[in-house]
């Protein structure tokens, strides 16, 4: 069930404004937005990422509208209050593929009267909007700020192979085989989430969609003192299954599943300043009335191989504005995908400022600690030179 109602009964820190923009894109964008209303205003544009919202960014839009900063947060393709997109488990993904989304927040700046912005700064899923748009616009995203997930590159394209010199084959990547073979048997959450069951799992669950999504948050943030990430030596089931069950999951447990082992009792919900009741019944708001398929669209388009066939066309390309990457020390993000952080710093990015990880914060940093993401962000801006 859509909606074309902007916030009315969500609370909001003062100054931070809902309403609709019709993106040039197919889509009409539910956004968020703060400090000044002029065109000509410095602008930085705040992409989240699943299971998130424009809300997301909430905490930390005052401290860059008082910079100066004109700040805008989109619900994205698939998510929230932002239509005009269909998720329907047998359609084409091809509009929730990296490249579509990119032209999504082109066309959305397009249409607000913006030729090029400050920065684009991504979260989760986000992040990686983020560093393509950058990458592939660098003339419209004149920074860029990754967090929680790492830009390793771009696909590479098979080269010097019309006379038969291409190198052998690597070893398969597909692990999948080798989880299940694990004791217990496991499987990863990218391909899970990419099954037909996976939305009807969550939306559908023992506990109802409010407890799901705060036992996700609670499992993967700092207050899940388990929480103690550390580099992978390789993409192999043996590694991989170091980390914790949100992404290698059991084999014969779904998400929801999942999730429910480790509900945070009553006395720790009551103590979760950064993410009380009140505020995480917006995203089980939204959920409940949309479901998850729109944001696990974007999963099936990296697992069944979309994504690196589009992008394999910028192959050889880096992102060469300045750039920056903030994570929460504990977030298993950093190195679910092993080397890639390292990539990031070393190749990806010709222009690293710097590589922060926040105390006292996991996946979901700019909520658990936005007073620190915040200092961060506007030094980058400052010292982007």
């Amino acid at each position: 069930m859509t909606t074309h109602t902007a916030y009315d009964n969500v609370s909001l820190p003062a100054g931070i404004r809902s309403r609709f923009v019709k993106n040039n894109n197919g889509l009409n964008m539910h956004l968020l937005e703060a400090g000044p209303e002029q065109k000509n205003a410095p602008c930085i544009l705040l992409l989240h990422g699943f299971p998130e919202l424009a809300y997301s960014w909430r905490k930390i839009m005052p401290q860059l509208a008082d910079a100066g900063y004109r700040v805008i947060a989109p619900d994205q393709r698939g998510y929230g209050r932002t239509t005009g997109w269909d998720a329907s488990y047998d359609n084409d993904l091809k509009p929730f593929g990296s490249l579509n989304l990119v032209r999504d927040i082109v066309g959305l700046l397009s249409a607000m009267g913006y030729r090029s912005v400050d920065a684009v700064f991504g979260h989760d899923a986000g992040s990686l909007v983020a560093a393509w748009c950058a990458l592939i616009r660098p003339d419209i995203f004149r920074s860029v700020a990754m967090m929680s997930a790492p830009f390793p590159g771009v696909p590479s394209m098979p080269f010097d192979t019309a006379d038969g010199n291409a190198r052998a084959p690597s070893a398969s990547s597909d692990i999948h085989d080798e989880m299940a073979a694990l004791s217990p048997p496991r499987k990863h959450y990218q391909w899970y989430y990419s099954t037909r069951e996976a939305n009807g799992d969550m939306v559908d669950c023992k506990q109802g969609i409010h407890d799901f999504i705060r036992a996700y948050y609670h499992h993967k943030s700092a207050d899940w003192k388990q929480n103690k990430p550390f580099p992978l030596k390789s993409w192999t089931a043996g590694e991989l299954a170091k980390m914790p069950t949100y992404y290698i999951m059991h084999r014969d447990c779904d998400m929801a599943q999942t999730a429910a082992e480790e509900m945070p009792s009553a006395a720790e919900i009551a103590a979760c300043a950064w993410l009380p009741d009140d505020e995480l019944r917006v995203y089980s708001g939204e959920y409940g009335r949309n479901g998850f398929q729109g944001g696990l669209q974007w999963y099936r388009c990296g697992t069944s191989g979309l994504n690196n066939e589009e992008l394999s066309l910028f192959s050889g390309r880096t992102i060469d504005v300045p750039s920056c990457f903030i994570a929460g020390k504990s977030d298993w993000g950093i190195y679910q995908k092993p080397g890639s952080i390292e990539a990031m710093q070393n190749t990806a990015c010709t222009q690293m400022r710097g590589c922060h990880l926040v105390e006292g914060a996991g996946h979901w940093v700019q909520q658990e600690q936005p007073e620190r993401v915040s200092a961060l962000l506007l030094e980058f801006l400052k010292n982007r030179g």
